[in-house]
């Protein structure tokens, strides 16, 4: 079940189309140009507690300039990639929110000439990925040094800890502890608040936004997690991009509301151009999570 949990499996409740997300799903984020990258205004120094922070803050800004060319997804009448060529790939969705921890992992870390991104068709998947490349035959999975892994939040500690690029994960003894308790939460907030869709209240959703909103609370050098961006934020970003248009239109709640640490982690996220380059249409979301769970049961 934890398998099942971690990964995009038969995911038939999806009516999205699998072309990649367009470029301007988020009209609220900031585009940076590549010769236009806003730094920290926190000033580099190299006081031995603050130059890791200052570091990761101006590292992590700076790959947003790395914009992708993403491929159409492959289906069952595409031709495989030559796999165990010696290139890294990473294998997702463009509907998957577990992929799309590994494909912000990816981007965040600077990565975009390194892990080619091969987009899979999960209504029509080709035969040859179940064959050749992933036996498991889901998504996200990476092909890298002639072995293929999976699981999302597996494969987001190992592109951190294996790859070049900024660190996406503190030094900080209290905030690694604290960012492996928020990991082992992320299923268990995704079930209560998922199961409050179909329910006639809000209360499940509600006590799993008050854990984020409290979690938030903690660490007061930063507006994320662990105070700067990280592996915790990459986890949980992809299901609430999809958990507030839906609850919002949906139930009419406002997830934001009375929650100011979670009002201004989403407007963060959301100027995170590494990140707004994994986004669907919210409208797109909504109208998946409607098929899913508000459809009438087959008999």
């Amino acid at each position: 079940m934890a398998a099942l949990n971690l990964s995009c499996y038969y995911h038939l409740f999806h009516s999205l189309s699998h072309s990649p997300p367009p470029r301007n799903v988020a009209s609220v984020s900031i585009l940076h140009g590549r010769n236009n990258i806003p730094l920290s205004p926190t000033p580099l120094t190299f006081h031995r507690q603050k130059l890791h922070s200052n570091l990761l803050v101006l590292a992590t800004t700076m790959s947003t300039s790395v914009r992708d060319d993403l491929p159409p997804a492959l289906d069952s009448t595409s031709e495989p990639p030559p796999v165990f060529d010696g290139t890294t790939r990473l294998y997702v969705s463009y509907t998957c929110p577990y992929a799309q921890r590994v494909w912000i992992t990816r981007n965040c870390k600077g990565l975009q000439e390194k892990i080619k991104l091969v987009p899979i068709d999960l209504h029509n998947r080709p035969d040859w990925y179940k064959e050749k490349v992933y036996p498991p035959n889901k998504v996200p999975a990476l092909e890298h040094k002639n072995e293929v892994k999976g699981e999302s939040l597996d494969l987001i500690k190992y592109i951190n800890t294996n790859f070049e690029g900024p660190s996406l994960y503190p030094d900080d003894p209290l905030k690694k502890e604290f960012g492996e308790e928020l990991l082992s939460y992320t299923d268990t907030f995704n079930k209560s608040v998922t199961t409050s869709f179909t329910g006639d209240g809000v209360d499940e959703a509600a006590a799993g936004f008050d854990y984020i909103e409290n979690a938030l609370s903690k660490f007061d050098d930063g507006p994320f997690f662990l105070g700067q961006l990280s592996l915790v934020d990459i986890a949980y970003a992809p299901f609430i991009e999809r958990f507030q248009p839906y609850l919002v239109e949906v139930k009419n709640y406002d997830i934001k509301v009375g929650r100011p640490k979670l009002a201004a982690w989403i407007e963060e996220m959301n100027k995170n151009e590494d990140f707004n380059q994994t986004r669907r249409d919210p409208k797109e979301l909504v109208e998946s999570y409607k098929k899913r769970f508000l459809s009438p049961k087959q008999g």
